[in-house]
């Protein structure tokens, strides 16, 4: 789904205060679910969270993150719901050799590329099964909001730029349960994005919280033949902005954009159309590594993908946090 856009406005529009009594009972539901009782996973388990609905970048981070882990010599593997897949409570081992987007979802085929990955709706049997496969840390991609798993260590990415959008929870804004409901269960944010400005205020709302600024940096090899070229993008992620904004910031020349929704299954006659748009143009057709995957290889031969890879400011500090979690 795309979020609606007075989600995002600084005060809650007139729309927005009609639907907040929905709002408290859904975010209410919410933070009463995330105190329920879960169970351990044999290993510690690390989760990275959001307090909205959508994408705020907590797949970069998962691999920020894993690689870290491994560079510590930890055996880590992924566990993710596998959103824009196929329903499956049996946990399944995912193979990017012959797994698709449709079957397990986009993030968990790039999470797949340096770990293994499980998707299930059911947590704990996939943190059970990547045990006996032999990992010693989880990193569970989303589930903040599910207590099912016992978190040793959870971390909240906020998007510097939008924040917690009107602050109220859906359908009247953004947050699953109020910012002060969901706190207790972090141990961290995780700013990826926006200024010093829009970080001091995220850390104001999280007293006594760590505070981690983070940033996507899209890969110098990947972005050469897009300089100075003119450019057709599209993208299904949560803020298709940010990805044209990064085309800009490398040099490519955009001259139509398409928006789509966050996962979204492109169909052929949708990537036929893309691609004779740019090439009547004469132009290069371009879009995200995680649209990337839901196109078939025939299809993504025509595209140009620019990969981001996530950088802290301060990694010492996340490398402390994380060696803390796994050893106690």
């Amino acid at each position: 789904m795309k979020a609606p856009r007075f989600w995002m406005k600084p005060r809650p529009t007139l729309l927005a205060r009609l639907l907040q009594p929905t709002g408290w009972a859904y975010g209410r539901a919410t933070a009463q679910r995330m105190r329920g009782q879960g169970e351990r996973a044999g290993a510690p388990t690390i989760c990275v969270g959001n307090f909205t609905v959508g994408g705020a970048g907590k797949t970069p981070i998962a691999l920020a993150l894993a690689r870290m882990l491994i560079g510590d010599g930890r055996r880590v593997a992924f566990l993710s719901r596998g959103y824009g897949g196929a329903e499956r409570a049996e946990p399944l081992l995912v193979d990017t050799d012959t797994h698709n987007a449709t079957e397990v979802g986009d993030e968990p085929l790039l999470l797949a590329k340096l770990a293994q990955c499980w998707v299930g709706t059911d947590r704990v049997r996939s943190a059970r099964s990547a045990v006996e496969a032999g990992a010693d840390t989880l990193i569970l991609d989303d589930g903040l909001q599910n207590p099912g798993l016992i978190k040793d260590l959870s971390f909240a990415v906020v998007d510097g730029e939008s924040g917690f959008g009107n602050g109220l929870c859906v359908p009247a804004g953004p947050l699953r349960a109020p910012v002060s409901a969901q706190l207790p269960f972090v141990q961290a944010l995780i700013v990826l994005g926006g200024d010093d400005a829009a970080a001091s205020r995220i850390a104001a709302l999280a007293p006594g919280k760590p505070v981690i600024r983070a940033s996507l940096e899209p890969d110098a090899l990947a972005a050469a033949p897009l300089i100075g070229r003119e450019v057709v993008a599209f993208a299904g992620i949560a803020r298709p902005e940010k990805f044209y904004a990064t085309l800009r910031r490398v040099g490519a020349q955009i001259v139509a954009t398409h928006d789509f929704a966050d996962h979204h299954p492109y169909t052929q006659r949708e990537v036929e159309a893309l691609i004779e748009e740019s090439r009547g143009r004469g132009a290069l057709l371009a879009t995200t590594e995680k649209d990337l995957v839901r196109l078939s290889a025939r299809q993504a031969r025509s595209v140009v993908a620019l990969p981001v890879t996530l950088r802290f400011e301060e990694p010492a500090s996340v490398r402390r946090i994380l060696r803390q979690a796994v050893a106690g």
